[in-house]
């Protein structure tokens, strides 16, 4: 295991909390977005599938901060949220005008491909109450603070990423203001690069998302993808031998020292049904670097939408366990294998299922 301290359950009302965007995911099943008459209800976002399989797989206590429009669809997506049982008590709900032109909910269309046709998200998310979200909005110091010290408080963990920095102008700053407090707490901090280029292209594209991320990343303690400070920023590095992965996860670990672990998945996507998926991680140890792989393996696919979210949630429940850094790869790697089986951004595996996995079981029926 890598070399920091873990806050204890005893001292923290929450094991992990998320902070991001959570929308309405709205799915045609089989079909597609364009020729569907009904379409399947869910939640979903890249910050907040991490909490949600931490609490609905592995058990663990976890909160959302985040903002939703207060109308139906807001509440929708509340009891949605209710449902995967994570914690909602840290919601802003921002008064909503009436048709959405001040505020508003963010809406997620997404098929899941099939074979050569590949999966499609078309999102409808501007202008969403936390987006304009501004540092201040949020009571972090009080949120974060010791439970000793009243009774709402402490968390272990602090999970956020680049899709939240990407909403807006102003939520990279409500990003590294509860990153910072997080850490003067000893919450461990995680952040998740998760680069989309749709949501950057309006913003300053590439070269504003590689600012915004690397000034982020130095308030991190571990760091899931890798196009960081590379000079690119691109999602696939499957063309990449094994040792170029080790040789940027130590010239990342070179170029952010305050990063105690790296990680990022490995996938060849051979077709939208199938895949390859592994993931490599190193750890900063003061006797040096410790590398792990877990070799990429065939999979089938259902749904690979979230499948990064879940693989990040299995690697936070192995540190928070005091798991060796292999097991919580693994853990990770299997979670997020088993999140691609179900539909949806979220995962619908059990702990069980993610250990059985992990140990090689096949997929024979459980009588």
């Amino acid at each position: 295991m890598s070399d920091f301290a873990i806050r204890s359950a005893e001292d923290c009302r929450w094991d992990c909390i998320s902070l991001g965007e959570v929308m309405l995911r709205l799915d045609p099943g089989e079909g597609r977005i364009h020729t569907a008459r009904q379409f399947t209800a869910s939640e979903g976002g890249g910050e907040y599938n991490v909490v949600r399989g931490l609490r609905r797989c592995f058990g663990l206590r976890g909160a959302i901060a985040t903002a939703i429009a207060d109308n139906p669809v807001g509440h929708l997506v509340e009891d949605l949220i209710l449902q995967g049982g994570v914690d909602s008590s840290l919601i802003r709900w921002v008064p909503y005008d009436g048709v959405g032109r001040q505020v508003r909910n963010g809406l997620n269309f997404t098929e899941r491909g099939y074979g050569v046709r590949a999966a499609v998200g078309c999102s409808d998310r501007g202008n969403t109450a936390i987006s304009q979200a501004k540092p201040g909005d949020f009571d972090f110091e009080s949120i974060l603070g010791s439970k000793s010290a009243g009774p709402q408080n402490g968390a272990r963990w602090l999970h956020t990423g680049g899709i939240f920095a990407a909403l807006s102008e102003t939520t990279p700053a409500v990003a590294a203001e509860a990153m910072d407090i997080a850490r003067r707490h000893g919450t461990i901090v995680s952040f998740d690069l998760n680069y989309r280029e749709s949501l950057w292209k309006s913003i300053g594209g590439k070269a504003r998302a590689q600012e915004v991320n690397r000034e982020l990343v130095r308030k991190a303690d571990v760091l899931f993808g890798l196009a960081v400070d590379l000079d690119r920023l691109v999602e696939d590095f499957d063309s990449l031998p094994i040792e170029s992965h080790e040789a940027m996860l130590r010239d990342v670990l070179d170029a952010y020292p305050n990063l105690k672990v790296v990680a990022t998945t490995l996938r060849t996507t051979h077709s939208a049904s199938g895949n390859a998926w592994g993931a490599i991680a190193i750890a900063n140890h003061k006797g040096g670097a410790e590398i792990v792989h877990v070799p990429k393996r065939e999979i089938d696919v259902l749904d690979r939408v979230g499948s990064g979210d879940s693989f990040a949630a299995g690697l936070i429940y192995g540190l928070l366990a005091a798991k060796p850094l292999e097991w919580a790869l693994q853990c990770g790697v299997a979670h997020g294998a088993l999140a691609m089986t179900t539909p949806g951004d979220t995962s619908m595996a059990s702990l069980a299922e993610v250990e059985r996995v992990m140990k090689g079981g096949s997929a024979r029926i459980a009588r």
